[in-house]
């Protein structure tokens, strides 16, 4: 069986980020034992590039190729950095000022109920200010993997409930999504950087 829209299918892969050196650095790991999974055509914020790569492929298919930005996980962008009030982050009237520390990456919901990340880039006396901008936004990317398991979707998988919608099978990592940094989920801010 192929995949194309309305398939289920899994791949296993590694994700290279692509140095300004032309070296490689792996970025993220998925095993056949635990492989991302998605609707071809229905899974939301999958990564262009990898999407049309895969369509038409069967399982055992193997790939390696290169991403540009623009088929990855985006150009940055400014607009993708938000001042949010401290007080949107309260939890029992108090703000943690260890959980947002520089760096730190931060689990939010968008109103759709997808889960996304942010990155604490500074904190301010009233405003917290995140970069929604995937974390290999602006970057050269490879993939280099396989197609596991082709198959028709179960009406389930065919209409999702709110949550991750990148593939990866929220509920297959603990934490969901954003355990991982890369993944294959992009376009824009994806499925929180996934």
């Amino acid at each position: 069986m192929k995949i194309e829209n309305g398939k289920y299918f899994e791949i296993s892969y590694k994700l290279y980020r692509v140095n300004k050196d032309g070296s490689e650095t792996l970025v993220h790991e998925v095993t056949a034992d635990d492989p991302d999974r998605a609707v071809a055509g229905l899974t939301l914020g999958f990564v262009e590039a990898l999407e049309e790569e895969l369509q038409g492929k069967e399982k055992g298919y193997k790939f390696d190729f290169y991403a540009e930005p623009e088929k990855g996980f985006g150009p940055y962008s400014e607009e993708e950095v938000y001042t949010i009030p401290r007080d949107h982050f309260l939890v029992d009237g108090k703000f943690d000022e260890e959980m947002f520390t520089p760096g730190a990456l931060i689990p939010l919901m968008t109103p759709d109920g997808y889960r996304i990340d942010g990155t604490v880039v500074r904190l301010t006396p009233d405003a917290v200010v995140l970069d929604l901008n995937h974390p290999l936004a602006k970057d050269r990317v490879r993939f280099v993997g396989e197609v596991g398991e082709v198959r028709e979707a179960t009406p389930e998988e065919l209409s999702p409930k709110a949550g991750c919608g990148c593939g990866c099978g929220c509920g297959d990592h603990d934490g969901g999504c954003g355990d991982h940094e890369g993944g294959c989920c992009g376009g824009g801010n994806g499925c929180g950087g996934c």
